[in-house]
């Protein structure tokens, strides 16, 4: 069957604006142009439209959409088989913030009594499973399944302050980071402080430091476009490059 680009937008629950950006950028073409100029939609752009609506729904960029989608090795079926594992891990992960929310109310009730440390459970169990569905792919190729496994497991037993500790660690690294990019200087004894401090945040989750294992997460911080994006978007264009450079330098020797 064939639709209008007007009834596409309608049952996709879009904009014709957005389909027509999409063909611009082209992200999904029409199937054909009919005799009045209007945009003319079969099963094949449907197909690639549910797939861009998925992948949309993990907060993947258009740009690397894109690049999936027209990767001639690119399997519809595994794909499909991805997001569901991935939104199913987003089922799991609000079940169990209901759960501690749940709990929690009880608590204050005082129909149950709640360690401190299941407050933050639901929490951890969504971090674990943002980045399971974010990097899960690229950092088990990187260091291996066995190795992330054993740094959820860590990271899933953090007491109440090793866990907030964590967060803190983070927000000082995108904060320190936003200044020391503007000197331009990685070997700085400002840079070289971030990079202990991204050392001691890894100690959280890392069950063993090693300089090799520190340099290879930083060539992913450029690497990989969602990295990037992470340290950039807070503390300025070129961030990720910066701390890398200050990683590189700090587990030289």
């Amino acid at each position: 069957m064939e639709y209008s680009i007007k009834k596409l937008a309608e049952m996709a629950g879009l904009t014709s604006r957005t389909l027509r950006y999409y063909d611009t950028i082209q992200l999904l073409k029409p199937k054909r142009i009919n005799s009045s100029g209007y945009r003319i939609y079969g099963e094949e752009e449907i197909n690639r439209l549910q797939q861009i609506l998925f992948f949309r729904e993990f907060e993947i960029p258009l740009e690397e959409i894109k690049n999936y989608l027209d990767d001639p090795d690119f399997d519809h079926t595994e794909a499909l088989n991805q997001h569901r594992l991935q939104l199913l891990a987003r089922r799991d992960r609000l079940e169990k913030l209901l759960e501690t929310l749940d709990t929690t109310l009880e608590n204050l009730k005082g129909e149950t009594i709640m360690a401190d440390e299941q407050k933050f459970e639901g929490f951890k169990q969504q971090q674990l499973a943002d980045n399971e569905a974010k990097y899960g792919k690229e950092i088990r190729n990187a260091y291996g399944a066995e190795t992330i496994q054993k740094a959820n497991n860590q990271f899933e037993n953090l007491t109440e302050k090793q866990y907030t500790d964590m967060q803190a660690t983070a927000d000082m690294i995108l904060t320190n980071l936003k200044e020391a990019v503007k000197t331009s200087n990685p070997a700085s004894e400002a840079a070289q402080e971030i990079a202990k401090l991204h050392k001691y945040w890894l100690s959280f989750t890392w069950p063993a430091y090693s300089k090799a294992a520190h340099r290879g997460l930083a060539e992913m911080y450029i690497a990989d476009q969602r990295f990037t994006k992470y340290y950039d978007e807070p503390a300025g264009e070129g961030a990720a490059q910066f701390l890398r450079d200050a990683i590189h330098i700090f587990a030289a020797e």
